[in-house]
Parts: C-alpha cells; sequence; structure tokens
C-alpha cells in the first residue's frame, strides 16, 4: 500500500506541474504574440489580409461619416441660414448690416409710395414689411441662384483639367491651386479660398467641405467626399473626379430636355399671367375714364388689391407646377 501510495501521489504531481508550466508556456506565448502584433502595427502573419481589413475599415467610417453629414443637412433648414453665409453663397462683399439697411430703404421706399398713392394704412403696413423682408430675400436668392448655376457650368471642365493634371503628376493642392488662376468666377473663387485654408493649415478635404456651405451643391459635397476618401485611404482620385465630371454633364444634358419639354406650358403660363394687365393697359390707352373708379373709390382699391393678390396666387402656383427639380 505505501509503494501504491508512492506512485499515485508522484503522478498528481507530475500531472499538476505539467498544467502549471503549461499555463506559464500559454500566457508567455500570448504575451510574446501580442508584443510582436503591437511591432508590426496589429498586422500578425497574415498583414495583408489584416491591412485588406483596416482599409475597409476606414472606407466604412468614412462612409458613416458622409451618410451622417448628409442625414443632418437633410435635417437642417436650407431657408434658416444665416444672411451673412447667404451673402457668402452669393458672393457679396457686403454684410449681414449693409442688407438690412437695404432692406429698411426698399420697405421705406415701398411704404412712402403707397402713403402717396393715398392707400389704406394697412396696404402702407404691408408694403412696407414686403420692401423690409420680401424683396430683398427674393433679390438675394436670385443672386445666389445665378451664382450656382455658373459654378456648375464651370465645374465640370474644372474637374476635367485636375484629372488631367493628377494624371500627370501634379500633388492635389497643386492642381486646386493651378484651377483657382485658370478659371474666373465662382469655380476659381472657391478653389482659391480652399487653396488657401490649405496653405494656412486646414486638410484639403476639410477646406472643401467648408467650401460646401458657400456652395451648397450635391456636385460640390461629392468633390469634397472625394478628396476625403483620397486623404484617408489613398484611393484614385483622378477616377473619382472623372466620373464626377460625367455625372455633371449627364445631368445638364437632362435639365435642357426637361426645358425643352415644358417651354410650351412656360411659354402659355406668360401669356396668361401677362394677359390681364396688357387688358388693362389697353383699356386705360383707349378710354381712361372706364378705369378711373377703380383707382378713385374704396370698394375700386379693394378690387385692385384683390386681382393683384390673386394674380400672383396663380403665377406662383403655375411656377410650381413647371419648376422641375433635378
Amino acid at each position: 500500500m505505501e509503494t501504491t501510495q508512492i506512485i499515485l501521489i508522484s503522478v498528481i504531481v507530475f500531472l499538476l506541474v505539467a498544467v502549471v508550466l503549461f499555463v506559464i508556456t500559454s500566457v508567455g506565448g500570448s504575451g510574446k504574440q501580442k508584443k510582436l502584433d503591437v511591432i508590426r502595427g496589429g498586422a500578425g502573419g497574415d498583414g495583408g489580409a489584416n491591412e485588406k481589413d483596416l482599409q475597409h475599415k476606414r472606407r466604412a467610417e468614412i462612409a458613416k461619416k458622409l451618410k451622417n453629414s448628409r442625414d443632418e443637412e437633410k435635417q437642417k433648414d436650407p431657408s434658416k441660414a444665416s444672411i451673412a453665409l447667404k451673402l457668402q453663397q452669393a458672393g457679396s462683399n457686403f454684410t449681414s448690416v449693409h442688407f438690412w439697411a437695404f432692406s429698411v430703404v426698399i420697405g421705406v421706399i415701398f411704404a412712402g409710395g403707397a402713403f402717396a398713392a393715398g392707400l389704406e394704412l394697412m396696404v402702407v403696413g404691408l408694403l412696407f414689411v414686403t420692401g423690409l423682408l420680401g424683396v430683398p430675400r427674393f433679390v438675394l436668392r436670385q443672386a445666389i441662384k445665378r451664382r450656382q448655376k455658373k459654378f456648375l457650368e464651370e465645374f465640370a471642365d474644372a474637374l476635367d483639367a485636375v484629372v488631367r493634371l493628377l494624371k500627370a503628376g501634379m500633388p492635389v493642392s497643386e492642381a486646386v491651386s493651378m484651377i483657382s488662376r485658370e478659371f474666373e468666377g465662382p469655380v476659381g473663387e472657391e478653389m482659391s479660398i480652399i487653396y488657401d485654408k490649405q496653405k494656412i493649415g486646414v486638410p484639403l478635404h476639410e477646406a472643401a467641405f467648408e467650401g460646401c456651405k458657400r456652395m451648397p451643391l450635391p456636385e460640390m459635397k461629392m468633390f469634397a467626399a472625394g478628396l476625403a476618401i483620397q486623404a484617408q485611404t489613398g484611393s484614385s482620385l483622378s477616377e473619382v473626379l472623372m466620373n464626377l465630371s460625367n455625372v455633371i454633364r449627364a445631368r445638364f444634358r437632362l435639365k435642357r430636355k426637361i426645358m425643352a419639354l415644358s417651354s410650351e406650358a412656360i411659354a402659355s403660363a406668360s401669356i396668361i399671367g401677362c394677359l390681364p394687365l396688357v387688358v388693362a393697359l389697353g383699356l386705360w390707352t383707349v378710354n381712361p375714364e372706364y378705369l378711373e373708379p377703380l383707382f378713385t373709390t374704396d370698394g375700386g382699391k379693394k378690387l385692385v388689391m384683390g386681382a393683384l393678390f390673386w394674380m400672383s396666387m396663380g403665377v406662383l402656383v403655375m411656377k410650381q407646377m413647371i419648376n422641375f427639380k433635378i
């Protein structure tokens, strides 16, 4: 019995020692492997596969950031943009103080004209509000649309020039600088601002995203996204910009086709909107006394104001019916 007990105790001790040695070896091996992974940058043994995984992760993160930025922009109301930002979008050097001073002057002119014509105080107040808040904002909105249209007309050619410069071996920043010098108008101005910010330390793609505030167009946002992807993943920027140029030209062709198809409706709406004014002017020329009660009596003035209001509403409705957004 004593010999058997000694043998059992020896076996148990041997097993315990083996287990302890195995645990120590495993912990040491895992720690050594972790150190090697840190030294290799987390690549491990299969460096190529893990590097590809990291690239896919970076691309997924960029796509997620772009999606979140698009969702935030959709939630924001473009009409709530500040007057200073709208002036920048219109390419104006005026400040918001100048804009409001101009608005007050327009409102006073409208109200003074209505008061001199002998209209009611309510009409004078409405015209003052229209001149203060309506007309200047309408003019500013039209200036923004004209600048954006001119930007799109030249942006495709600018992208083609950037692609040729990149294929020739020029860096992206220098290509942007070349475009800012060679192109005039909104394209040259925006590219010059982006390049100037890049010179003071702002990354090029971040400067392009800031330019999207001054030029809130899908094409500009796609350009900034292409720069961001190229900066973080090293993808081919020339291919992205070439595809963007083709998309811009395709959208222009579609817009021109829609304008050609809707030209009849536009002509009909213009004729219907101008017809009452032309008829009233003709009657006033032939027989001024016939229309005189409309401007001398209270009932006539109310009829004129009502006619102008409903004509304006009709013109706006017809404009919305033929306004196709792409």
